[in-house]
């Protein structure tokens, strides 16, 4: 026959298994979490820091939308005005406002800054109505481009004076017509009168025949600040502030 061995594990104390056996697997426990990855460093030396977070850019102007009304104000306190762009009626009518603003609020000279200007036919003739009449004188300095009626606004001020970038361009008025035959013949007339009335103001501050300068804008004739002056719509250059 063959022997039959029996028995059991050895126990150590009471409820606890003796020492794992050579060979045994290791008992499982809770799983670990992996760590953040090493990073590799000189030995004997820590791991240099993290880069620091990325900032967003700083801002020059805490609010761009607002400073350059705060600019103008500053201006029009020391009895400055500026004009520069497009001149249209809308314009025109801040124009004005400010100007006669001036006008009722002091008896000094009012400042008016033309800069790189351009003027729609009726809105320049409604400024030059308003520079006419008011009690205080008008200095004028002009800069950049001053083209078509806007000549008119510079004639129209009392004293003109030019910075040395300015050029002037004597131009016609550009216009366009809608509506029937009728209507457009009479917006050509009313045009007309308003150019003539245009020319008028040029020629009586320039001293010249209104027909010269008529000629001068039908060809499109270009002005530096030196034949500005000797023309007569500049009466000098700007003097260094």
């Amino acid at each position: 026959m063959t022997p039959r061995v029996t028995g059991s594990l050895p126990r150590g104390p009471r409820g606890q298994f003796p020492p794992e056996l050579p060979g045994s697997p290791e008992p499982s426990g809770p799983a670990e979490l992996p760590g953040p990855p090493e990073v590799p460093g000189r030995p004997g030396r820590p791991a240099p820091p993290p880069p620091p977070p990325v900032m967003p850019p700083v801002r020059i102007w805490a609010d761009p939308g607002q400073w350059p009304g705060r600019v103008y104000e500053r201006l029009l306190d020391q009895r400055i005005v500026i004009a520069h762009g497009h001149l249209d009626d809308e314009a025109a009518t801040r124009l004005c406002a400010q100007l006669l603003t001036l006008d009722a609020e002091g008896n000094g000279p009012i400042r008016l800054e033309l800069q790189g200007l351009g003027a729609e036919l009726p809105a320049a003739l409604t400024v030059i109505g308003v520079v006419e009449t008011l009690r205080v004188p008008v200095l004028a300095y002009a800069a950049g481009r001053i083209s078509g009626p806007a000549l008119g606004v510079l004639a129209a001020c009392r004293h003109r004076r030019a910075y040395p970038n300015a050029v002037f361009e004597l131009s016609e008025p550009a216009t366009s017509y809608d509506g029937t035959v009728t209507a457009i013949a009479a917006q050509e007339e009313q045009l007309r009168a308003m150019a003539d009335a245009l020319w008028e103001r040029i020629a009586e501050t320039t001293g010249g025949e209104v027909d010269d300068i008529r000629a001068d804008a039908g060809r499109k004739r270009f002005l530096t600040v030196d034949e500005a002056i000797a023309y007569g719509l500049i009466e000098e250059r700007a003097a260094v502030r």
